[in-house]
């Protein structure tokens, strides 16, 4: 205790900066988890929790027994995964060849525009998407002026085509902006590492396999255990804007099903239940990873 104090002592003035942002984290980040506990009750809307029902986990186990429970993960997860095995991996080539970019003008440009489609919003990347994957799109208009096809596909009307237009968009909207991460780990790297590789007979492939990767590494694997906290986290904005009544089989993910659930259907508890449900197999999803990554690489979060 007393070593704690004399440390507080020696940093108030840290913790003192610090109070403002800790009390905004405390007003809008814990205070609302209060609200968690409507999901083990029978909430009804103006009225408090202790006058309610207390049920246990009445609406978990009807949200496992729900016949649309395996669509639902299904979809989640199949996003989800598609979105780290092609989405992750891309930010760190795009960075790795913009570093290889040896005009300064060329780079600054290429990564100024990757970075744009960040700031747009998702209604106008749907719009784009219309625009561009309609059936009456610029997309099919080529297909069709080529000879690929004889009538308009509907690549935004069908669901089996669904899953990879929502890839596809996630990839564009935020490949440039994951990559400035990668792009500063790069530019951490020391210029005598890449001469001694040079002297040594190096290519430029053999240079980004033997130096740039291993030292980037580290920030790699930080990304990849931080990323599996969020693998539940399939979409919400880009399935509700692309999704309709004939892709719901395919685009109905966590977050919609708690939306629909929760404010359009008004049951509350039941949507609670399973956005907690969530959220719980997240925070397991990234102390596993972040086990592994310690015990497989020496690296981790915690």
């Amino acid at each position: 205790m007393k070593k704690r104090l004399s440390r507080f002592k020696r940093e108030k003035e840290f913790w003192l900066i610090s109070t403002f942002a800790l009390v905004w984290l405390a007003i809008f980040a814990y205070s609302p988890m209060y609200g968690l506990s409507m999901a083990f009750f029978e909430y009804s809307p103006g009225k408090s929790f202790i006058n309610d029902n207390f049920v246990g986990f009445k609406y978990f186990i009807q949200f496992f027994e729900s016949p649309e429970f395996s669509m639902v993960m299904r979809n989640t997860l199949a996003i989800s995964l598609l979105n780290l095995a092609i989405g992750f991996p891309m930010p760190i080539i795009f960075a790795i060849c913009l570093n290889e970019i040896r005009n300064k003008f060329s780079k600054r440009f290429f990564q100024t525009v990757s970075y744009v489609p960040h700031f747009i919003s998702w209604v106008v990347v749907a719009s784009f998407m219309f625009s561009l994957m309609g059936t009456e799109g610029l997309f099919n208009q080529l297909l069709q002026d080529f000879g690929f096809i004889d009538k308009p596909i509907g690549f935004l009307s069908e669901g089996k085509y669904f899953w990879g237009n929502i890839v596809m968009a996630n990839i564009w909207k935020g490949l440039g902006w994951s990559a400035i991460i990668y792009l500063s780990a790069i530019a951490g790297i020391d210029d005598t590492y890449y001469e001694a590789g040079a002297i040594d007979g190096l290519g430029r492939f053999g240079l980004i396999w033997h130096i740039t990767l291993p030292f980037i590494r580290p920030t790699i694997l930080v990304l990849f255990i931080l990323s599996m906290g969020g693998l539940l986290n399939a979409g919400f904005e880009q399935q509700l804007l692309l999704g309709n009544d004939l892709t719901r089989e395919y685009h109905e993910v966590i977050d919609t099903y708690t939306y629909r659930y929760g404010l359009q259907l008004g049951k509350y508890s039941y949507a609670t239940a399973v956005g907690l449900m969530k959220s719980v197999i997240s925070v397991i999803m990234v102390f596993g990873a972040n086990y592994l990554g310690k015990k497989l690489f020496d690296t981790s979060i915690l």
